[in-house]
């Protein structure tokens, strides 16, 4: 059964991720600083849990009892499951890994660190 601690597990076993609690009790999970998962933590265990998801999937996952269009991203293709028991724990890792690839593609890259080379001085 699929848990906050699972699902803190998961996320942050994903390269690049980290996590930031905000918005109250909202634990935001995200990778080069672009959220892919949230969870209420002032739910419980069985904590909702908000992702993003293919254009594709979007309808069809809502006609799953227990899962909706998140308020205020849902627009932008985010899910709101009512907990974290809604899918088997096979299909939510599958779909926070969705999550996670479909916003790390659009996330900033990673700055290269810059060589500082000396600068050659003219001879007079």
């Amino acid at each position: 059964m699929p848990d906050v601690d699972w699902i803190r597990k998961l996320c942050l076993s994903l390269p690049d991720s980290t996590e930031k609690l905000q918005w109250g009790e909202t634990l935001c999970f995200k990778v080069r600083g672009k959220i892919f998962a949230m969870v209420d933590l002032s739910q419980g265990n069985l904590t909702p849990i908000t992702l993003k998801c293919a254009p594709e999937q979007f309808h069809e996952l809502l006609e799953i009892e227990g899962i909706s269009q998140a308020p205020y991203v849902g627009r932008y293709k985010w899910i709101l499951l009512e907990n974290s028991n809604v899918l088997p724990s096979s299909e939510l890792e599958a779909l926070i890994r969705q999550s996670y690839d479909l916003v790390v593609v659009k996330a900033p890259k990673k700055k290269a660190a810059r060589k500082k080379t000396p600068s050659k001085r003219r001879k007079k």
